[in-house]
């Protein structure tokens, strides 16, 4: 029988449908399930009035309609003794549970999965992270920080855990493809601050030779997009439909204002499809190969491309090289940081 308990809270919206929940975010499907091998887990999370792609497998989930909804389920979860929480982001809604946390002497850790610095200035301009600052304050002195780089720590205290959904699968029948059309694939959310509103003013007046794949639409959304070179595809939940989207492109492209560990990155890193981001997010680069960085502008990506196209047996080749982290590696050592949390 489990019996450590872990829950798990969060800013994210979950839909329920015929007593099953499904997200939109990969991540928050797969860390939780994957750490119920060792836990108990409950998640409490917002409720989505839109249906969601991922489904999740885990019994125990709360959802709450309103803000005050939130702060009840955490209330009534006191009642669990022995309970560990695990708290995903800040946002106001999470920031708020931290500190009811704290003010009932409940530890907890705090998982930031990028920059909310520049997310919120995305998202509010100037004040975005004046706001976020003040969040992080507060929660880096009540709960411990788990991060996904040094760079989201912001010089904190606190553990680095590197994420990653890659599995055997992605390794396995790479192939080099073909690059004499430019096919270019965006996996990820249509969210302003991923900056993909901004590629697409970039490559509106490209040639017809290349195009471009957006993977991740969400069933409804606010804005359409309409660009003769641009393909709209909802969000894939098959990890076999992902690869051969993979495979079926040749050049990945980033286009955030603000990432820390992009998972989508390490994927087309798998199937050798090099990447294009901005320089905005030049610090995913590191040490692994196969990664490019253009100027935000037209002029900037179109030279990037023309350098790909130009070198793409040898940039492949390098890309062999690269030591990217395994779903299994991370989901063992987040394991271990909340076994040994006190």
């Amino acid at each position: 029988m489990i019996q450590n308990k872990l829950c798990i809270i969060s800013n994210e919206k979950i839909s329920k449908s015929a007593n099953n929940f499904f997200c939109d975010n990969l991540d928050m499907k797969s860390t939780p399930e994957g750490l119920n091998t060792n836990f108990d887990i409950h998640i409490l999370a917002r409720n989505s009035s839109k249906a969601r792609s991922h489904k999740i497998n885990i019994e125990k989930i709360t959802l709450s309609k309103t803000f005050f909804g939130f702060i009840y389920s955490i209330l009534k979860s006191f009642k669990q003794k022995e309970t560990k929480y695990l708290i995903i982001s800040i946002s106001p809604f999470t920031f708020f549970a931290s500190i009811l946390l704290a003010l009932f002497r409940k530890k907890s850790m705090t998982y930031l999965r990028s920059d909310g610095y520049e997310e919120y200035k995305n998202i509010l301009g100037f004040i975005g992270p004046i706001i976020y600052h003040l969040m992080f304050s507060l929660v880096s002195k009540t709960s411990y920080l788990i991060g996904c780089n040094k760079k989201v720590l912001r010089g904190k205290e606190g553990k680095i855990i590197y994420p990653s959904q890659l599995t055997d699968k992605w390794f396995s029948n790479t192939y080099s493809g073909e690059i004499n059309k430019i096919k270019l694939l965006y996996v990820g959310r249509v969210r302003v601050e991923k900056g993909i509103y901004s590629l697409l003013k970039i490559i509106k007046d490209f040639k017809k030779d290349i195009s471009l794949s957006i993977v991740g639409m969400e069933k409804e959304v606010n804005k359409t997009i309409k660009q003769e070179n641009v393909n709209i595809l909802e969000i894939e939940t098959s990890e076999e439909k992902l690869i051969e989207l993979y495979d079926t492109h040749n050049i990945f492209i980033l286009p955030s204002f603000t990432e820390g560990h992009p998972m989508a990155l390490l994927e087309s890193l798998a199937r050798c499809r090099p990447v294009i981001i901005f320089e905005e997010i030049s610090h995913v680069v590191g040490s692994k190969k196969g990664i490019f960085i253009a100027k935000r502008n037209s002029e900037g990506l179109l030279e990037k491309i023309e350098y790909i196209r130009s070198n793409y047996s040898k940039i492949q080749e390098d890309m062999k090289n690269n030591n990217l982290p395994l779903k299994k590696d991370y989901l063992k050592e987040f394991q271990s940081s909340i076994l040994n949390f006190n």
